[in-house]
């Protein structure tokens, strides 16, 4: 998983830019509990009042107030008013001191409200609480004015006021200052503003509830933007730098991942971790910022029910563990599976024919199906485990809701808590606990993920054992070009217990066929394959005009070779891309040239399209033999020095095979030519045969030579050609 982080440190600032834009988010999504909170108990349970220092105020509630306060406040509470208008009424002054105020109001509003509410009872004639009007209100006011004139009613009244505030508790005393908003409401009632003031308070309120809302919503669209590139990115660069070290491979390590593993880590794998390098910026960094600001937003309050998140976050954390456990094993098998059908698929499409010939369908579906169901039981295992997690989320968050419900009632009841406070609480804790359900969401696809990055990682780091030289040596500018020579070469495969090739020693030079044969099997395209450098040799050396081929860049030893392979392969796009193959240099005569000595034009100019004839991926459609002729051609138009064909005439005909070694032979006088051959015919005319039997060489020379000196080529002359060109072949001589 660190191989991830890796890959995100590359693009820091795209990171840290995340990060910020996610802090606010956070701060956006975590204040709109808040605000919610505030719109049900201030906007619709207390109207809209959220002090219990009234904006506005009659002369005659003030008085009344006044009456309740000491003689600083009352002079404070005289002073942070204006003059009374023509209504009477007095409005706070802008500079007033709020928080003095309202502990000089609380007490003297409860009070106020309480004794009209006594009076609305009384003139009901009933002992229940009963909701006072601003009659009420105004009556009260009346009565304290009348009972003010008194000699020290003043001084009696806040007497009495003290001690009865001293017998109640810290209980009673809290649920008191909450009425506190009653009396500004009912003096709010009784200007006629009522209404107005809890509408301003909630379109103001929700108003901010919107522009942070449309806020987050931006703030999200900008991280998902970002993440989406940053990752798009990752997995660019990643398929880029597997797809350069693949092309560096030697064949040691192409066949040592297979062809089938490189695909599947360039595409499955490279998939994976581009999708959790989006989930990591998106979700990963976001779960604890918002995880941390609602604990903090939880802790800061007084509820006194934060025991409940660390329940439900304990239990939450146990139910991970144990999933992790149970899936965790069958995430690493599943990226093996995936190999595996990748791999069966791959030789059963391209074996199709085969298959069909021997009718060995029945055979590759059972086999194909084996692969397939081995990777559905592990998906269906992992997918269920992750489908069991659900429920039990399900079960912890509603059991949380209910725990807080349950006892968010009781402090309710005891006026400890409020209706918009428990509904703040609840989304906080539902905020904490889908933090850590998103953080245990990417814990299930992070060891996916990570088994998969280090699979890229593996490719990417797996050195080839073919790479070019600290300090290359150039080729001679003078004297003959293109001389190959063999010093004593043994190779030995990689993982093997014998060599395949030993004590090998020629030279083939410019204006000569070198041409090699044997029985199957004998090292013939092996030996061959040395000189490109597929492969490096065991002990000895190859050399290229007395530079051995270790000491030179592979792209200095490539532009020397026109080499063909044993098997024709062709790219797709037209026949004249493919002649171009080798290079810009190559011209339009050029491919045509080449075409004509390959013995290709005719059936290149069959066609509607001639030389722009389109090739399909692989070449599927031209033939076998039309396939290596362009083969042939791509090869002859680079007009390299040393031309190498690895049994590249075997799909010809005897006639096309005449002619194209006719027309070659007349093009390469001045090139070095290496024929690996199974036919007689096609090395019968060669300057130099090389006999190979079991990685050795058994006979070296001409044709007459050879069938006077070498058993082995002569066992391989009869088995191909009868005694009577055998005999003319003798009497030609």
């Amino acid at each position: 998983m660190t191989k991830i982080f890796k890959q995100l440190g590359r693009h820091w600032a795209a990171c840290l830019a995340v990060v910020a834009l996610l802090i606010v988010q956070a701060y956006c999504d975590l204040s709109l509990p808040d605000y919610t909170s505030k719109i049900v108990d201030t906007g619709i349970q207390q109207g809209g009042i959220e002090s219990p220092v009234p904006d506005t105020v009659r002369s005659t509630t003030l008085q009344a107030l006044e009456l309740l306060m000491s003689e600083d406040d009352a002079a404070l509470a005289d002073e942070a008013y204006a003059d009374p208008d023509a209504d009477g009424v007095r409005t706070l002054n802008p500079g007033a001191d709020t928080a003095a105020l309202e502990n000089a109001f609380t007490t003297p509003d409860v009070v106020l409200y309480m004794a009209a509410a006594k009076n609305a009872a009384t003139a009901d004639g009933t002992t229940d609480t009963v909701v006072p009007t601003a009659y009420d209100l105004d009556a009260v006011a009346t009565q304290l004015a009348a009972a003010s004139q008194a000699p020290g009613a003043r001084e009696m009244l806040q007497s009495q006021l003290t001690d009865g505030l001293a017998q109640l508790d810290e209980t009673v005393a809290d649920s008191l200052s909450s009425q506190a908003m009653l009396l500004v409401a009912l003096e709010y009632d009784a200007q006629g503003i009522a209404h107005d003031v809890q509408m301003s308070y909630l379109l103001r309120t929700g108003g901010q509830m919107l522009a942070l809302t449309l806020l987050m919503v931006a703030v999200a669209v900008a991280v998902g933007f970002i993440a989406s590139r940053v990752s798009a990115a990752i997995g660019r660069d990643l398929r880029r730098d597997v797809f350069r070290t693949v092309v560096g491979y030697s064949n040691a390590e192409i066949e040592k991942f297979s062809t089938a593993s490189l695909i599947t880590r360039t595409t499955n794998d490279i998939q994976q971790v581009q999708f959790v390098c989006v989930i990591l910026l998106r979700m990963v960094a976001y779960a604890p910022i918002l995880g941390i600001g609602g604990i903090m937003h939880v802790a800061s309050g007084n509820t006194g029910l934060e025991w409940i998140i660390f329940v439900a976050v304990a239990a939450l954390l146990a139910l991970i563990a144990v999933l992790m456990n149970v899936a965790m094993p069958k995430f690493k098998q599943m990226q093996v599976l995936v190999d595996r059908l990748n791999l069966v698929s791959r030789e059963i499409l391209t074996g199709i024919m085969p298959i069909r010939a021997f009718s060995r369908e029945a055979f590759e579906e059972k086999r194909f199906d084996r692969a397939n169901t081995d990777l559905m039981k592990t998906q269906l295992f992992t997918n269920r485990t992750m489908v069991a997690m659900m429920p039990f989320m399900t079960l912890i968050m509603n059991g949380t809701s209910l725990l807080i419900v349950w006892f968010g009632g009781k402090a309710m009841n005891l006026g400890s808590m409020q209706v918009g406070e428990m509904i703040a609480f609840i989304t906080y804790t539902m905020q904490i606990v889908m933090s850590f359900l998103m953080l245990s969401m990417v814990a299930v696809m992070l060891p996916r993920a990570g088994v998969a990055a280090d699979r890229i990682d593996e490719v990417i780091k797996t050195p080839s054992t073919i790479h070019d030289p600290a300090a290359p040596k150039a080729l001679p500018a003078d004297g003959t070009h293109g001389v190959v020579a063999f010093h004593d070469v043994s190779f030995r495969y990689p993982g093997s217990d014998e060599d395949a090739l030993e004590h090998i020693s020629f030279t083939a030079r410019p204006g000569e066929t070198t041409a090699i044969i044997g029985s199957t099997g004998c090292g013939k395209s092996t030996l061959l394959n040395l000189i490109p450098r597929f492969y490096d040799v065991t002990e000895g050396s190859v050399t290229i005009d007395g530079v051995d081929v270790r000491d030179m860049t592979q792209a200095q030893l490539h532009d020397e070779l026109g080499y063909v392979p044993q098997k024709g392969v062709l790219f797709s796009g037209t026949i004249t891309s493919n002649l171009k193959f080798g290079g810009d240099h190559i011209t339009d005569a050029d491919a045509e040239q080449a075409a004509e000595i390959a013995q290709a034009t005719e059936f290149i100019s069959a066609k509607p399209e001639g030389f722009d004839s389109p090739i399909a991926q692989g070449g599927s459609n031209v033939s076998g033999g039309q396939k290596q002729r362009l083969s042939i051609a791509r090869a002859i138009a680079k007009h390299p020095q040393i031309y190498l064909f690895d049994d590249s005439f075997s799909a010809l005909d005897y006639k096309t095979d005449v002619a194209l070694r006719r027309a070659l032979k007349a093009k390469t006088d001045n090139a070095t030519v290496i024929i690996v051959a199974q036919r007689i015919s096609t090395v019968l005319h060669a300057n130099q045969i090389l006999v190979l039997d079991e990685g050795r060489i058994v006979g070296k020379g001409t044709h007459a030579q050879l069938m006077e000196s070498c058993p082995a080529y002569q066992e391989i002359a009869r088995s191909q050609l009868s005694q009577k060109e055998l005999n003319l072949q003798k009497e030609g001589e």
